[in-house]
């Protein structure tokens, strides 16, 4: 038994190391991406937390979480860090880092469920998203969870291109998308716990 168990732990820190070495491959690529991927993580398993969600899917999700943009890592520098508005090609670029984050991640079938969560973040609730344009609840829950804590993350971080907004401004943009970027009922968790969402934002 006490073998088994200490199988377990070591497997598990592998398996911790392997997801801290992948995170680290993508911040040398673009800096923005160390805070941005480690604010994201903590909203995301803070709102999951008061969802009720527990257990290897509370976990499946931060992980998500930390790891949602390792796409970036197959997107051109010179399009990663433009200072100025992409052009359609390069949008297009951008457009395909949730794929190949899948790509990436489904190779381990020990990430394969956590694949899945980085495959569908920038999905919408109105199916106007990417990369599949799915809508509503056929995006898992854990892709609705983590796109809501990434815009809000984004919004409110300085860009080489804009200045963050205030946390107040972003709010209104979440809630004015309410049922058309975002799972309405988040969006009612997110607007019930502002408190632990604005003290992590401005953490920064």
């Amino acid at each position: 038994m006490l073998r088994k168990l200490l199988f377990s732990f070591r497997e598990k820190e592998i398996y911790h190391s392997i997801i801290e070495s992948l995170v680290a491959a993508l911040e040398a690529k673009d800096h923005y991406t160390k805070g941005h991927s480690e604010r994201v993580a903590i909203m995301s398993y803070e709102l999951s937390k008061r969802l009720g969600i527990k257990g290897s899917e509370l976990e499946s999700i931060h992980i998500a979480a930390h790891l949602h943009d390792i796409g970036k890592i197959g997107v051109p520098d010179k399009v990663l860090n433009k200072t100025g508005k992409l052009l359609v090609h390069e949008w297009e670029y951008m457009k395909m880092h949730p794929q190949t984050g899948f790509d990436i991640l489904s190779k381990s079938k020990k990430l394969e469920h956590i694949s899945k969560i980085v495959l569908y973040h920038h999905e919408r609730w109105d199916g106007k998203g990417y990369p599949t344009g799915i809508a509503d609840f056929n995006i898992p829950l854990g892709s609705r969870i983590i796109s809501i804590c990434d815009s809000i993350d984004a919004m409110t971080s300085n860009r080489p291109y804009r200045e963050a907004m205030s946390f107040e401004i972003c709010m209104k943009e979440i809630i004015i998308n309410k049922g058309i970027m975002f799972d309405p009922v988040l969006v009612e968790y997110v607007e019930e716990n502002l408190d632990f969402m604005r003290d992590i934002i401005e953490f920064k």
